[in-house]
């Protein structure tokens, strides 16, 4: 503003406001060179002058004893409203007395007559009018415009203006979250989303106007709360939906709210909300509950998976995920014999030591980063096959993962045959595995993806059979070469009975679609038995081995030549 004001030479406009001609000619002869000047002989006169020209006036230089409406009376006609209040009036007088009632009325400065020092009023007029100017840019940043809720940065910075008075008292801070309000503007129009962002703002302010409340609304439809500490929430907020739907006319509204109860102080106020943030976003999708409680245990999780996701990418190019091959048997015949093998990801990360795959898997595959993931399990498995290849002279075929997210990639086969073809190997030597729950989701997509593959030449898993959502008459549909028995049947299947019969199903319906079955989990001789007699073709489990390095698997190979 400073720069504005320096470069651009921008005239204000000045209303003087004296029932004595010769002050008035005396302050414009003064303020004419910097100001346009308007004048007024008494109050009344300046008042109407004023509401014709309410945005002109950048100052008003005021006498305080004129006939019709004296200067105490404009002034507080003027602090009366709205529109007035913030226009900042300099009072001339010459009686110190009138100065106290003045500055209780809201005068902004003095100048004191005879006007007989003109520097002094000049620069008394330029330093109000810019505090003034400055004060209206920071009230204008100061808010939201839609909601009257602070910004965020005011919001920070008003909690930390209040924490130094009050860093003993225990405080609570509240994230709330309008779920699925987007969909709100794509159906009912923008200008019904920002009455319900308005609407909002006014019944969540007002479930605590007995109490310590300050509030932000971040952009879009998240808002924040600093309050007084309370040991629950859950009474507050209990009739927060139906009075939104209420207000509304929206039934279905939900709001998502999280809380960090008795924040702690050595952390800053942006860490707090961002607690609170936090255990918002735990709720979405699940409509069973609508407040989340920060605790330490999830924050700890959520930093050591924050940690997991940065470090991903490095650790791929540092080779500290490592794959490992766990062996499948064909039990077709009387001695078990090794018939390929499945790659398996470890992480033996250099700092957190050996990671367990259901730490880093489902997170990677929540977050879309179980892409590059996949393809580099893909590329060290082909590698593989092409190393025993040349080392034992036989090929041993290798199961990998391909995800959800790798099946709507439009590179996906171009990636795979690329690899296939700079290590030499054909794609009946690599096989795929897809989770049978991957089906349920698009699945008309993912089918025809899947029959492309095998058209060429790829061999296709459906991994974990049994647990996922595909209906039975899908499997007409669905394009496999073999099916995968989930391992909860398996290692149940001796002692539950339902389990047993869920087991000997699966093997049914592959056998009426006319592919081989693997068992996976199998860890004990009956196991191995009872699959045998039902007429499982493969398994694999801990009864042969636990995932291995390659050196290690390579006495597998050793063996059966």
């Amino acid at each position: 503003m400073e720069k504005i004001r320096g470069t651009y030479r921008l005239r204000r406009r000045v209303l003087i406001v004296d029932d004595e001609e010769i002050n008035r000619e005396i302050l414009g002869n003064i303020l004419s060179d910097e100001y346009d000047i308007t004048y007024a002989e008494n109050g009344k006169q300046a008042y109407e002058l004023i509401h014709e020209r309410m945005s002109m006036y950048s100052l008003i230089l005021l006498d305080l004893l004129m006939p019709v409406m004296n200067g105490f009376e404009l002034i507080e006609k003027l602090r009366s409203e709205d529109d007035t209040k913030g226009i900042p009036v300099i009072v001339m007088t010459s009686e110190k007395e009138a100065e106290v009632k003045s500055i209780n009325l809201g005068a902004s400065d003095f100048i004191t007559k005879p006007y007989d020092m003109p520097e002094v009023i000049l620069a008394r007029c330029a330093r109000v009018i810019e505090l003034y100017e400055d004060k209206s840019l920071i009230k204008a940043a100061e808010h939201d415009d839609l909601t009257g809720l602070y910004s965020r940065e005011f919001f920070y910075e008003y909690i930390r203006q209040i924490e130094k008075y009050n860093s003993s008292t225990p405080v609570d801070a509240v994230a709330l979250n309008i779920e699925h309000f987007r969909m709100i503007n794509e159906m009912y129009g923008r200008e019904v989303g920002d009455d319900v962002l308005k609407k909002t703002a006014a019944v969540v302010t007002g479930k605590f106007a007995d109490s310590l409340c300050i509030g932000c609304r971040l952009d879009g439809d998240t808002y924040f709360l600093y309050v007084d500490h309370k040991e629950s929430y859950d009474d507050v907020f209990d009739s927060l939906q139906q009075e939104l739907a209420r207000m509304t006319q929206i039934p279905r509204i939900r709001v998502r709210i999280g809380v960090y109860q008795s924040v702690d102080k050595n952390l800053s106020p942006e860490d707090w909300f961002d607690h609170a943030k936090m255990a918002s976003d735990n709720l979405r999708g699940d409509y069973t509950r609508q407040i989340s409680y920060y605790n330490t245990e999830q924050n700890e999780k959520d930093i050591y998976q924050e940690r997991l996701i940065n470090d991903m990418e490095q650790s791929i190019n540092n080779r500290d995920f490592v794959v490992y091959y766990q062996p499948k048997f064909d039990i077709n015949g009387e001695v078990p014999k090794l018939k390929s093998a499945e790659a398996l990801i470890r992480w033996n990360h250099p700092e957190l030591g050996m990671i367990s795959p259901g730490d880093f898997v489902p997170l990677f595959e929540s977050n879309g980063l179980i892409q590059k993931l996949d393809q580099f399990v893909w590329q060290e498995a082909v590698a593989q096959i092409k190393e025993w290849k040349d080392k034992f002279g036989v090929s041993i075929p290798i199961s990998v993962n391909v995800s959800r997210i790798d099946i709507y990639d439009p590179e996906l086969e171009n990636k795979l045959f690329d690899l296939l073809d700079r290590y030499g190997i054909t794609s009946k030597e690599l096989h795929l595995e897809i989770t049978e729950s991957a089906y349920s989701e698009n699945a008309e997509v993912l089918i025809s993806v899947v029959n492309e593959l095998r058209d060429k030449g790829f061999l296709i898993e459906m991994d974990d059979f049994g647990s996922g959502y595909s209906s039975l008459n899908m499997l007409t549909e669905i394009p496999i070469d073999v099916l995968k028995v989930d391992m909860k049947f398996i290692r149940n299947m001796n002692k539950d009975k339902k389990s047993l019969k869920l087991v000997e199903l699966v093997l049914d319906i592959a056998k009426f679609l006319g592919v081989p079955a693997i068992a996976e989990g199998v860890e004990n001789e009956s196991q191995l038995s009872k699959l045998k007699e039902m007429g499982c073709d493969v398994i694999q489990g801990y009864y042969f081995s636990k995932p291995v390095p390659p050196d290690e698997f390579e006495e597998f190979i050793t063996k059966g030549e």
